[in-house]
Parts: structure tokens; sequence; C-alpha cells
């Protein structure tokens, strides 16, 4: 269930830090106009908007559509300023082209982090604004006219006082004849016609029908069909292998060896996967062969008291505050390795030539993809075409390009186009995980119940060092401590990273929320623990620690509102909330579960409020919002991955599972009306599950869980 009360947001301390980074290297692009319109007779007038005499609208995408809707709501900022409607617009696929394409807020070609909107917020509607202007001062030179006298509307430019219109079309020469404009006025939100609306998604019919085409459904002529069989263990590599019996395999053209990988070639997929499973493989384990989990979380707990702590937030003196206020409150939470499980499985298609590569792939970056492709080919960069697809889910696993590597090393073996397909065990064995992360909080209060002092220490692996340099800093990784200062106002605050990285050959990366998932979890679990040290309501608690952030307590009370917060539960059930501020957007998540005598949980609903500033789509906040908390339920009762022997045990869905729609709760969606920036959403939804829930637990048995996945069997009423 998803309610629209409306929406709204604003820029946390650690986006601003990272923003103001980016910006002093000079990553901000602009809307730098196209080089082609003459050439091609079309209008372009910069890398996004290319209008041809039909006067249909191409809207070349800059970010990828993997089930968030942006290809609906970026095409909501051009038509809003180009004064079109959605009808007119056409989307196409950016090309592997960062120096065009780079997110204004990360300075590649990347789409994550809940930065899509706000990255081309105001460079999508600068880009509509501008070439809106071009088309009007077009119609009334022509007309001998005042461009002031001239509107635009549905692709058409308007005289009113002569009742001449001129379709967008038919401008086009002499719109491409005129300088691009650098500073345009755009729309208040008071004129808004499509902006803020609730609009059907674009790529919806497509993907009813089954024409949408997917990375998993390229098929080039002449394409054959590759199984893999990818080294389990961290580090291994392959020993031998005896291809005859995958050769006796009716269809099979080749077995491709690499170091770490081997690969049946045949003229199908069932050939391909039945020549695999026909051969005999000898991997040689390497120096991670006989590590299991208990010796990896082991090495977790030992860096929460030992590990080499470097500071991050230093606010008032803290060691002093808790020399003062006693007792010291202490809290350890435990987060497990968690793989992506994305609906469509790893996969790439190449062509590898002499001096040329086609590939077709569905990737969060477009741009490294292609650069990985060179490296392993050896090729220009210009002479690999990547062409990219939808996917069948991100959330953070196609921020990588292992898989595009491992493909392009395939390829190189193999005459014309080969399509490498994982299966759900490579691809839930070979992830990029999110690693172990431990925190360490440490907590004393005043007289008045409310923190003195907050000391937290994270315990995890630094990505961004690996991944994007530009989010780190004095070697902290600002991105696993996003928000680990927490929101609330305590006069004395120490925030500390210990990198523990995982074991060699374990690929980690970014996982849906980042550090949000991370640090959420302790703090809202902690506060919800120091509020009742001090036999204080858990949301009056917050609200008195929460004065200095209006939009955060917004949020808060429109969910406890809504939830019916004071309303008294009988016994076995409880409620649990938990607050987050990151990525630009303030929400608050509530959560009401029943507990029976027998420990056997049930989640009842869950109530979510979010300010995420000025919203685009309504449906699409209700859609990402939903996603998030259900990627986040899955993680909280079924996420956790083994390890035995230097490889991770499960497989599939039957041992990793994830949410089935008959254990969903009820879930209402509320959004807050703003006016300010936009706030990132796709992220949003999943870091406050799992605190609200420990939460809520804790008020229905008196049971306190610090670890995930939730185990029942630890909170039988007491």
């Amino acid at each position: 269930m998803s309610i629209h009360d409306k929406v709204n947001v604003s820029v946390s301390r650690r986006h601003f830090l990272i923003g103001a980074s980016l910006t002093g290297a000079g990553l901000i692009i602009g809307l730098q106009p196209s080089l082609s319109s003459a050439a091609t007779g079309d209008l372009e007038p910069n890398p996004f908007i290319r209008i041809p005499a039909d006067g249909k609208i191409a809207l070349i995408m800059p970010s990828v559509e993997m089930g968030q809707g942006i290809y609906t709501s970026v095409a909501m900022l051009l038509a809003e300023e180009l004064e079109v409607t959605l009808e007119q617009v056409v989307l196409e696929h950016a090309p592997a082209d960062p120096t065009r394409y780079a997110n204004p807020l990360l300075g590649d070609q990347i789409t994550g982090g809940s930065l899509a909107i706000r990255g081309v917020y105001e460079q999508m509607r600068k880009a509509g604004a501008s070439a809106r202007v071009m088309l009007v001062n077009a119609a009334a030179r022509g007309w001998g006219v005042s461009p002031e006298t001239c509107t635009a509307e549905a692709g058409q430019v308007i005289h009113a006082a002569s009742g001449r219109r001129a379709a967008y079309g038919s401008l086009i020469q002499a719109a491409a004849s005129q300088a691009v404009p650098q500073e345009v006025p755009l729309k208040a939100a008071s004129s808004f016609k499509l902006i803020g609306k609730p609009i059907r998604r674009l790529d919806s019919p497509e993907k009813v029908n089954g024409t949408a085409k997917f990375g998993i459904d390229a098929r080039p002529e002449g394409v054959s069909y590759a199984a893999i069989a990818i080294c389990p263990h961290f580090g291994g590599k392959l020993r031998s292998v005896d291809d005859k019996p995958a050769m006796a395999v009716k269809g099979v053209k080749q077995v491709v060896r690499i170091e770490d990988a081997v690969a049946v070639v045949a003229d199908n997929t069932g050939a391909a996967r039945k020549g695999l499973a026909a051969i005999a493989i000898e991997w040689d384990a390497g120096p991670s062969g006989d590590l299991s989990l208990a010796e990896l979380e082991k090495r977790a707990e030992d860096a929460t008291t030992s590990g080499k702590a470097l500071p991050h937030i230093n606010e008032g003196d803290v060691t002093k505050a808790e020399a003062e206020n006693g007792p010291v409150h202490e809290f350890v939470y435990r987060l497990p390795i968690l793989a992506h499980s994305a609906m469509e499985p790893m996969n790439c298609t190449l062509h590898v030539r002499k001096d040329s590569c086609d590939v077709w792939v569905g990737t969060q970056v477009a741009g490294r993809a292609r650069q990985a492709v060179a490296d392993v080919t050896g090729l220009p960069v210009d002479k690999v075409v990547v062409h990219n697809h939808l996917l069948g889910g991100g959330f953070g696993r196609r921020l990588d390009v292992d898989g595009v590597i491992l493909a392009a090393k395939i390829a190189t073996q193999v005459d014309g186009p080969v399509k490498v397909t994982w299966s759900r065990e490579e691809d839930i064995r070979h992830d990029c995980y999110r690693y172990l992360n431990y925190s360490k909080i440490t907590a004393t209060l005043g007289p008045d119940g409310l923190p003195m002092s907050w000391r937290h220490r994270v315990i995890g692996p630094a990505v961004m060092a690996r991944w994007l340099p530009a989010f780190t800093r004095d070697g902290i990784d600002l991105d696993i401590m996003g928000g680990a200062e927490s929101s609330y106002a305590i006069p004395n605050k120490y925030t500390e990273f210990v990198r523990h990285e995982a074991p060699d050959g374990m690929l980690t990366g970014n996982w849906r929320g980042v550090g949000a998932t991370r640090n959420i979890p302790p703090i809202e679990g902690g506060i919800d623990e120091l509020a009742h040290a001090a036999k204080i309501d858990p949301l009056e608690y917050r609200r008195r620690l929460l004065q200095h952030k209006p939009r955060l307590i917004g949020a808060l009370d429109l969910a406890a509102e809504k939830a019916g917060w004071t309303n008294t539960l009988p016994r076995g059930k409880g409620r649990g909330i938990a607050l987050s501020e990151d990525f630009g957007s303030f929400a608050a998540m509530i959560s009401e579960v029943s507990v029976g005598d027998d420990g056997k949980l049930k989640i009842d609903r869950i109530v979510f409020a979010v300010d995420c500033g000025q919203v685009v789509n309504p449906d699409t906040v209700d859609a990402q919002i939903l996603s998030g908390i259900v990627y986040g339920l899955s993680a909280a009762l079924y996420g956790r991955l083994t390890v035995q022997n230097g490889a991770v045990v499960e497989s599939n869905f039957d041992d990793s599972p994830v949410l089935r729609i008959h254990e969903t709760p009820k879930i209402e969606v509320y959004i807050v009306p703003s006016s300010e920036a936009p706030g990132g959403i796709g992220e949003v939804g999943t870091p406050g599950v799992a605190p609200s829930l420990f939460n809520a637990i804790f008020a229905a048995t008196g049971k306190r869980l610090r670890s995930l996945p939730i185990d029942q069997h630890e909170f039988r009423r007491v």
C-alpha cells in the first residue's frame, strides 16, 4: 500500500564533503554543445538531445535503467523545460563516454549512490531549456517578432498575437545555426506541468510484453554461448581440466581456459551447460583454501578492540565526558557477508576482432566497462563499442566490471561473438560482496538521561580506496563512514574507522544503501537502548536529540502519526523506530511486529515517511521505497553467506533466499511535501529495516538483538 501526501530533501554532511572534494578537483561537467548538428541535419544542442526533422525528441540517457524508474524521471525533467509531452520523447542509451555523460556529482559515467536525479536535476532541465530557447528564437526570427511574445507548448512554438504556430521539427535548421545559450532561466516549481506528478513508467509496456532488451537478451548474428565455472576458492586458480568429455557433447565448439575459470562454448546454452557438467576440473585452492566463516568473524571481532583506528569525527571531549558521566553503555553490532542477488545473473556478450570490439552488456559503469575491455584486448579504447542494455537489477553489483573482464578474456579466444552467462550458483559464489561489518559503540548519559558522549568504532573494508579514491580521505573510506557520527545532538562525539579487508581474492563492493546499511543499525539500535536505559519513550528521546534537524523530525512525526505510535499494543506486539539521514534525504521507519511464545516472528506492518526534497515522480518514490524495504527485509531475515575451505557455501535461492510475496508485510509510504533540492531515494528504504525490527522485537519481547540475520531462536519472550 502506498499513500501520496507529497515529497522532499537536503544535502547531508557526508555528501556535502564529497561533493566539495569533487568540485575542487574539477569534476563537475557542463553542457557541452554537440559537434554533429551540421553533419546530421538534426538539432543537437548538447549531448542529451537530438531533434530530427520529424520532431521526435531523442533523449540520450546518461544513466542506466535498472528498475529504479530513472528513464521516466529524467525524461520528465527534459520534457518539462523543453515543453514537449512524454509521448514525444524517445529514449536511447548513452554510449560509453565519460567525457560527455559523467554524473556531475561523481565525475564518472556511473549510475549509483542515489545520485542519478540529484546529479542531473538542473543539468537535464538546462539541456531542455536551452534547446527550447533556441527553437523559440528561431521561430521569432522567422516571423520577425520578439522572442518574448512567443511561447512553447507540446513541441510547438506559438505566437498568440498572430495565431502562428511552428512545430519544432520545422525549426531545427534555423535553430542549429545559433550559438547554444549558456545561461537559461528555469521554471519555478509553481509552473511545473510534469515534475511532481505521478507518471506511469515509460519502460513498463516493453517489460510487460517481453520486447524490452536486457543484457542477457543480446543475440548478435552468429553468436555462440558460453557456460562458465569459476574457481570457487578466493584467489584460487585452475590446475587442470580434461576437455574430452565436453567436446563429445553435441553442439560444443571449444573449451576455453583462463587462469581462474573454464568456459565451454557451444551452439546453444543447453549444450554449453551440458558440456560444462561433463568435465572434471581440478582447482588450486591457493592461500585461502582453509578459511572458514568462523575465522573471518574472529578476525573482525578482534578488530573491535585491537585494530588500528583512524579518527574520523572528533567533537567535544569524549574521554572527559566518559570520565565524568557513568556508567558507560557499550554494545557491539555485527553484520554478515551479503550478496546482491540481482534477478538477472551476470552476463556479457563480446565480439573481439583484430581491430575492434563490440560489447553487449547491462552495466552501471559503461565507461569503465569499455576501458576494461580495451585493457584485456589491447585495443585502443575508441575501438571498443559498448551497447548498454536495461539491467535486471543492479543494487551495486554492476558497479564492478569483473564479469566484463572475465568475458573479455574468454572472447579473445573465440572466433565471432560469444555470450558468457553466469549460472545463479556462480553469481552468488562470485559476487562483489558486502563484507563483514562490525560496530562498537560506547556512550554515557547525563542527569537528564540524554547522551553526553558517543564513541563509534566502525570495522569494515575500504571499498572506495579501490573503486573511487575521491571518496577516501586520510585513509578513511567516507562511504563506509557515512552517517557514523549520527544525526543526534550529542555534545561529545568521536568516530573512528578500522580498515578490515576481506581475504585476498574475495571481491568486495557497494551494496544497496552502502554506508548507511552498515551504520544505521548500530546507531538506531544504540539510541533505542539508551532511551530504554533512561526510561524515556524512544520517540520522545529522539525528538529531544533532533531539535536542530527539523526535516528529520518532520519525517519522524509523520511516520509516528500514521503508525499510531501512541496507541497501546497487546501483549506480544511491538513497534520500533529507525531514522536515517543520508543521500540528501530524511527518513523515518516504524516497524510493527508480533512475536509468539514460541519465538515465531511476524512482521505486521511497516510505515515509512521521507522528506526527499522536490519529487520528480511520486510513483517512482513509492516504488523505490517499497523495493528498498523488501530488499532490506530479505537481508534482515535471511542474508548471511557462510564460508568453508575459502569458498562461499551458498549457491542459489534455496539456501540464500529472498523475501517471498506472502511474507511481505503491509507497507505504507508517506512523502513529506517540500520544495528543497531533490535528494536520493533508491538507497533510503533499506538501511532502517534491520534496526526498526531490532527495536520492535525488543518492545514485543524484552530481548535485544545486535546481529543479523535475525535469529528467531534468540527472542523467545522473557
